[in-house]
């Protein structure tokens, strides 16, 4: 088994490498993951540098005192998929970033559709924003990510039209009408930006406005999936032909 990730704000060591990972880290180090002298762990910053470390021991029940043999960076991969993902209702968002980033996407941008049942608005928009950060945050450590995905602020319609304008490939999630993004012709490096609409569906005026911007309507298969599956579908679908999973 893969070692333990832990995320960390700087990957350097101290003095002949001794780093001590302290704070809500530490804590989960040593008192449920009762990690003990010898056993290897990572650290990272969660945005390419990592360090493979060994326990030297502990020190009380919050800090785990490690030494710090290596860094490195690791760089960002290509090409960069980014989904934009439609509000769902109720933990649906979570669940849909938990799995996309076990799979490997590279940033989420939730989008208020005009379909969505949920707004997020004032704190309770800024809550639940940060409760998708910090289910990537915790997905990317379970899955033993270095690099873990972006989550940005909420975008509006004209917001993501624009992401779209500026992408090498840009598709829009819709089964009506639309070829099988298995069969379309992808970047082979650049950044590829994938649109998944509501329950409800994308509206006529929100795929006119994609499709302005460059934006062509695909499907994933004969069946329709949620909202919450359809981006890591997607995503698996795309590191498969991409060569990224390879």
């Amino acid at each position: 088994m893969t070692a333990p990730v832990f995320v960390v704000e700087d990957v350097t060591a101290g003095d002949g490498g001794r780093y001590v990972l302290d704070g809500p880290e530490g804590r989960h180090a040593v008192s449920v993951k009762r990690l003990r002298a010898g056993e290897a762990v990572v650290l990272t910053d969660g945005a390419g540098r990592w360090a493979d470390c060994v326990v030297l021991g502990t020190e009380g029940k919050d800090r785990l005192v490690v030494k710090m043999d290596s860094c490195a960076e690791e760089p960002a991969e290509s090409p960069r998929i980014t989904v934009v993902q439609a509000l769902p209702k109720g933990d649906r968002g979570e669940l849909a970033v938990e799995t996309m980033t076990e799979t490997g996407v590279d940033a989420v941008v939730p989008w208020t559709a005009a379909r969505c049942i949920t707004q997020w608005k004032g704190d309770r928009g800024l809550k639940a924003l940060a409760k998708w950060r910090a289910t990537a945050r915790e997905a990317g450590k379970q899955s033993r990510r270095i690099r873990f995905p972006e989550v940005a602020d909420a975008a509006s319609t004209k917001q993501v039209a624009a992401l779209l304008a500026d992408a090498d490939f840009a598709a829009v999630l819709h089964e009506e009408g639309s070829e099988p993004l298995a069969t379309a012709e992808l970047p082979a490096d650049g950044h590829i930006v994938l649109v998944v609409g509501p329950e409800g569906g994308v509206s006529p005026d929100e795929l006119a406005a994609f499709a302005q911007a460059g934006a062509k309507p695909y499907r994933l298969g004969s069946t329709v999936l949620r909202t919450s599956t359809a981006g890591t579908a997607a995503t698996a679908l795309l590191l498969g032909r991409t060569g990224r999973w390879s």
